[in-house]
């Protein structure tokens, strides 16, 4: 049976977006500079202090806030869609919570990138991006805690080129009784890869053979 989502549980403080280009790493500049980014909302955790056994409603109502943090990290990116080639994701968790608590993200954030990368264009036969794991990590620290979030590729996440990770801080959040939840995303492979493995080139969202 299909849980109603609670708004009521969604009470945001703050949005933060990051944007980088990267040219090089020490080496020659790259053709086309690597671009990536991040974005973190900031809210109040609606179980801090306090253990509730069924979290899930919190999980059903975060779904509209992942659709709209993926589109605006598209947008703040300023790339379409079709250029993004690698995610992932991630939750600080406030120290009043607990680390189930930013599992609650899994859900909402990784399958709003995989919907507007059009992961779902598979189901029906046609070519599809989003098909691979969103990577992710989480963790419950203090104001101003760092996040390494992982990156990987879209469609497959064993493409050696792109693997990464993008640090992600938030001054002043998570507050004790605060979550920050984080999606990231990237429009290529770390500049200067060459360690060899399979390439993003040597794969297809769709070949009729997966």
């Amino acid at each position: 049976m299909k849980r109603m989502q609670d708004p009521s549980m969604i009470e945001i403080r703050r949005i933060v977006t990051q944007v980088e280009d990267i040219h090089h790493e020490f080496g020659p500049p790259a053709a086309v500079p690597l671009r990536r980014g991040a974005i973190a909302v900031v809210l109040a955790n609606p179980f801090a202090g306090r253990y509730v056994a069924d979290i899930v409603p919190m999980m059903d109502a975060l779904q509209p806030v992942g659709v709209d943090m993926a589109e605006r990290l598209r947008a703040a990116l300023d790339v379409p869609a079709e250029r993004i080639e690698s995610y992932g994701k991630g939750a600080i968790v406030g120290a009043a919570g607990e680390l189930e608590h930013g599992a609650l993200w899994h859900v909402p954030g990784g399958y709003a990138m995989r919907a507007l990368l059009g992961w779902k264009e598979e189901r029906k036969g046609q070519p599809g991006n989003g098909l691979a794991i969103v990577p992710s990590t989480k963790k419950v620290g203090p104001p101003g805690a760092t996040l390494d979030v992982p990156m990987t590729h879209i469609n497959a996440s064993y493409v050696r080129s792109h693997f990464d990770a993008i640090e992600v801080r938030v001054p002043g959040a998570p507050r004790a009784d605060e979550l920050v939840y984080i999606l990231a995303m990237s429009t290529g492979a770390r500049v200067h890869a060459r360690v060899g493995g399979l390439k993003a080139a040597d794969i297809a969202a769709w070949d009729g053979q997966r």
